[in-house]
């Protein structure tokens, strides 16, 4: 079985900061703190009483602001001025999986991207204290040497996990026992559904925002699984290659095929979706791209969803419970009770206040869970 080992000291508390004794400004953590907060140069320039070519040069690592300056971009932006010197890099993600037809903002996004950097550096430091062992592989494949063949892609992954034929009854424990960590997030009212980083000697971590409906999350976990699993590049139709291996790994071809033999109607595919766990839409769409409804009467139907108004959020009688994830809430678990960490004192290892902790980790969160996790002797 293969494992993963992160570090072999528990995280320790955090001491009164010195810029001084702590190293040099970090330019990447002030441009993710100015985005986590949706604020423009202009603003925080403003704010700060500095000229905006000022703190842009900040921004780009050309200029160091002085001990007071920092004070104050602690003050204005809401960070521990310790936040501001850890080493960091920033990540951006290859995509951002969301909702069709429905554009997404520019500072939307770089706030979005901001908090998920902000994660990314808290997890690290939180799997520090742990060893965390997978179940199962993730298995990496190059969808060129496929010609881009999902279908296969997915067949396999499946096989690799050792699942059996039909429906896949818990994504989020499939995607957790391979070695995938699943955060909830609050993404606001944006149209983003869900995001992904990989990022060396931590696990891939995929940020789904919670409050969308449960079968849209089961179709944005395997959109999601599909580029951790195809994309170590990022390429042109990637978003459409993750949306086909997510359409097949979750109703793959030989198993849902006998489904679709009958004449496909609205009230067919309501039947279809408790079985399945996945939108009617998704059964629709799958249906198409296996030939069992033709363009016309693909056409019909969609029109009967958009007349219908289910195109955002299906009936409710049909609604399933959300799958919650458990290794990540395990993680929180282990300092907060095992280890001993208060909120606050855990806050402040990861360089936070704690209404910022709260806030991005939406706690308190369901903290039980399975996840294979131990404390690191």
């Amino acid at each position: 079985m293969s494992s993963i080992k992160f570090g072999h000291g528990s995280a320790s508390g955090a001491r009164a900061f010195s810029a001084r004794n702590h190293g040099s400004f970090n330019y990447n953590l002030l441009l993710l703190a100015r985005q986590a907060r949706s604020m423009n140069q202009a603003t925080l320039a403003k704010s700060v009483a500095i000229g905006q070519g000022h703190l842009s040069k900040i921004e780009n690592g050309l200029n160091n602001p002085t001990e007071e300056l920092v004070k104050r971009f602690s003050k204005v932006l809401a960070f521990p001025i310790s936040f501001f010197y850890q080493p960091a890099r920033v990540y951006l993600p290859a995509s951002f999986h969301q909702r069709m037809k429905r554009s997404v903002g520019e500072r939307d996004l770089d706030r979005i991207n901001a908090e998920n950097n902000i994660r990314i550096l808290n997890i690290y430091k939180l799997l520090q204290s742990v060893e965390y062992k997978p179940e199962f592989p993730m298995p990496q494949f190059d969808i060129d040497e496929f010609n881009g063949n999902t279908e296969k892609i997915a067949e396999l992954v499946r096989r690799a996990w050792l699942l059996p034929r039909g429906p896949i009854m818990n994504l989020t424990e499939c995607i957790e026992r391979a070695g995938a960590l699943i955060i909830w997030c609050d993404f606001g009212d944006s149209a983003v559904d869900g995001v992904t980083l990989s990022i060396h000697n931590i696990p891939p971590c995929i940020f789904i925002n919670y409050k969308q409906p449960a079968d849209r999350m089961r179709f944005t976990l395997a959109h999601e699984l599909g580029h951790i699993v195809m994309h170590q590049i990022p390429s042109p139709d990637m978003e459409k290659e993750a949306n086909e291996f997510a359409s097949a790994f979750l109703m793959p071809r030989s198993d849902i095929q006998a489904s679709f033999r009958v004449k496909i109607t609205l009230p067919y595919l309501a039947s279809l979706k408790p079985i399945w766990r996945v939108a009617m839409q998704a059964l629709l769409m799958r249906a198409k791209a296996l030939g069992a409804v033709d363009t016309y009467q693909n056409s019909y139907l969609w029109r009967q969803i958009n007349r219908q108004k289910i195109k955002f959020h299906e009936p409710p009688e049909l609604d399933f419970p959300h799958e919650m994830p458990t290794v990540f809430p395990k993680l929180l678990k282990i300092h907060l009770e095992h280890l001993g960490y208060s909120i606050d004192e855990l806050a402040k290892i990861l360089h936070l206040y704690p209404d910022d902790f709260q806030q991005l980790y939406q706690f308190p969160n369901r903290l039980s869970g399975n996840g294979h996790l131990r404390i690191v002797p």
